[in-house]
């Protein structure tokens, strides 16, 4: 069972583990926590059965309401080791660029509207001990019933979770405005970022499941790999 229990800007799923309980994958902007609530109500699941957290990467569209989430749930968060500092800091990287000028423009709107600086509530120190950072002892103890897949480019420490075949590719890719492609409008690393195309396509997953848009066929990717060779970075500072 996948919900949806994010909104038309982001994306974020609830889903179901054959062991029990749930996975949350991301917790979106800072504002929207009392409508992730009312949407988990209608669902019929408890806070208690969300057994993992799992944040693809330090950005305030993923983390704004993470302090929210864990102080309703036990749930230990599954992440990159490089995103700790982005949680603390509670900031964006500016590093790397826009994909396209489309893309560009529409990061300059944000600015406009005073969404420019990327902010979020820092993790708050009491929630350090949940962080189970990939590769670390306490992360191979979990036995996790998911595949965690480094996906970087985007963000460095940029994280997706593949499970039945379904693959939550966070913001490796992208299917809606102002995505050009299935690429996500932002990427700090453009190399990687194409490296680790090659390895969602490679998975072959039934389906994709990105944190902005409607889930397409990874067949997709294969379709637009070559566009990412054309790519060149706007920055923004």
């Amino acid at each position: 069972m996948i919900y949806n229990l994010g909104n038309r800007v982001v994306n974020n799923y609830l889903v179901s583990l054959d062991n029990g309980g749930y996975v949350l994958i991301d917790t979106g902007y800072a504002g929207n926590y009392p409508a992730f609530r009312k949407r988990l109500k209608k669902t019929g699941v408890s806070p208690g059965e969300i057994k993992y957290v799992f944040l693809t990467h330090a950005h305030d569209d993923h983390d704004g309401f993470l302090n929210e989430v864990l102080a309703i749930t036990d749930a230990p968060v599954i992440l990159h080791p490089k995103a700790v500092d982005g949680l603390l800091r509670g900031q964006n990287s500016f590093e790397g660029g826009c994909s396209s000028r489309l893309a560009w423009l529409f990061c300059q709107i944000l600015a406009l509207f005073g969404k420019g600086e990327h902010k979020y509530p820092p993790l708050r120190k009491e929630y350090l001990d949940r962080l189970v950072t990939i590769g670390s002892p306490a992360f191979r103890a979990l036995s996790l019933p998911f595949e965690v897949i480094a996906t970087p480019g985007h963000t460095a420490d940029h994280i997706s979770l593949l499970m039945d075949g379904i693959l939550f590719c966070g913001d490796a890719a992208m299917n809606n405005f102002p995505s050009i492609k299935r690429t996500i409008i932002w990427i700090e690393d453009l190399e990687q970022y194409k490296r680790s195309w090659e390895k969602m396509i490679a998975l072959h997953p039934k389906m994709v499941f990105p944190a902005h848009g409607k889930p397409f066929p990874v067949e997709d990717l294969g379709k637009y790999r070559s566009y990412l060779d054309r790519i060149k970075l706007y920055a923004l500072k």
